[in-house]
């Protein structure tokens, strides 16, 4: 049967037929990173000579390590290293995340239950393909990292946002978690420190969501990427450590990027049960394979040395948080509260809504962050990227001196709003 003759009941009118579409649902319904976006278009128009201060980039802007730029040099230079390895990860990385981890957090695990991947971005993403059938939901709270519905919706699931403001620190409470679960409820997505607002959730608190979690039969994935970079004492415990009978429902991602400044690297892990991560590393063998040889071997050299250049660059980001929150604070219309962890703030522009800035209004978060980067060629991230419009999430992963001018700009362009 031609196509010409084919029955009407075959293809409904309102959709093409396979053949005709070239962009499959599934990934046409993909939103392009915004972060990644918002700093590509930054660095666009710093090539074309505009003075533009990026804060969108979430990576820090310290080199990384000699030791461990060393150890990948010497890795390259080892032609074991230039076949394929196992895809589950080298074995030496292998040990040596077990090993910081129990140092770190205090979580006990053995090498079975380890994949190491390509960055945290595929931790997440395989973590969500395990776990998930179609139609199964995941809480997020929100605001959220924006990779984190999309790789949900890939995996077939469907996020369910749970929000929080500025009013409770941008931290959720077991009964709001309660109130999003319903029977297709199959995990929560956890993140403290918390990318985008720098939020890190008291012990107390980890321990009560871990409870209901527990209680209510679901699993979590905890994203502990930004585990080290917390300030004024505050620590970031870990959920499966405070309670210990989850960690069987428990998927861990963590990752060298933020904390050895990293971030080009590409090296992730997902750590949990051993059949979770059996079958995200069978995943893993037809997706990618093994994560470049060289960067695991730097990522050894990383996890074994100590933890003094953490140390120098998160007193430099400590730094730089006291400074830009006091910044903003100065511009009226603007409510900044301070972050505990990670290195972005998450001030609320509502303020700024709806009030001529600069010859131009703003209606939303976006129309503003458009209009900042184009009158004060300032680049920030607007808040509908993480699922709460009327925010900017801003990074001070950057020097001193551009953080000081990025924001000074932004006071003469806002200050003046009316």
């Amino acid at each position: 049967m031609t196509a010409a003759s084919a029955p009407e009941s075959a293809t409904p009118s309102t959709e093409l037929p396979p053949a005709a579409r070239r962009i499959s649902r599934r990934i046409g319904s993909i939103a392009e990173s915004a972060t990644l976006a918002v700093d590509a278009k930054a660095k666009a128009l710093k090539a074309a000579g505009k003075p533009v201060i990026g804060f969108g980039a979430g990576e820090p802007d310290f080199p990384t390590p000699d030791y461990i730029v060393e150890a990948a040099i010497a890795a390259a230079r080892t032609p074991a290293m230039h076949r394929y390895t196992p895809a589950g990860g080298l074995p030496a990385l292998k040990e040596a995340i077990v090993a910081k981890t129990a140092r770190d957090s205090g979580l006990q695990l053995t090498p079975a239950q380890v994949l190491v991947t390509n960055g945290g971005k595929q931790a997440v993403y395989e973590a969500f393909a395990t776990m998930l059938d179609p139609g199964d939901e995941v809480i997020v709270p929100a605001p959220y990292w924006t990779t984190y519905p999309e790789a949900i919706r890939l995996a077939g699931g469907v996020p369910v946002p749970v929000v929080a403001d500025e009013q409770s620190g941008y931290l959720v409470s077991a009964a709001q978690l309660e109130a999003a679960r319903t029977p297709r409820t199959k995990a929560l997505l956890f993140c403290s420190p918390s990318n985008p607002t720098g939020a890190v959730y008291p012990p107390e608190q980890v321990e009560e969501i871990g409870r209901w979690a527990l209680d209510a039969g679901l699993w979590v994935l905890t994203d502990e990427i930004y585990e080290h970079l917390t300030y004024g004492g505050v620590t970031a415990p870990s959920m499966p450590v405070l309670v210990p009978e989850l960690a069987d429902r428990c998927v861990v991602v963590n990752g060298v990027a933020k904390t050895y400044a990293m971030t080009g690297w590409r090296v992730g892990w997902i750590a949990g049960p051993t059949d979770v991560v059996k079958a995200a590393t069978n995943l893993q063998s037809h997706a990618t394979s093994n994560v470049a040889n060289v960067s695991q071997a730097a990522a050894v050299a990383a996890l074994t040395g100590d933890l003094s250049a953490a140390a120098a660059m998160r007193e430099a980001f400590d730094r730089r948080r006291t400074t830009i929150v006091s910044m903003l604070r100065e511009i009226p219309g603007i409510a900044c509260p301070e972050p505990q962890g990670a290195f972005y703030v998450y001030p609320s522009v509502k303020g700024l809504l709806g009030r001529p800035i600069g010859g131009r209004t703003a209606e939303t978060s976006a129309e503003l962050a458009e209009l900042i980067l184009e009158q004060a060629e300032v680049a920030v991230v607007p808040g509908e990227a993480f699922g709460t419009p009327g925010y900017v999430r801003m990074s001070y992963a950057l020097g001193d001196d551009d953080l000081v001018e990025g924001v000074s700009r932004m006071q003469r362009l806002l200050g003046s709003a009316e």
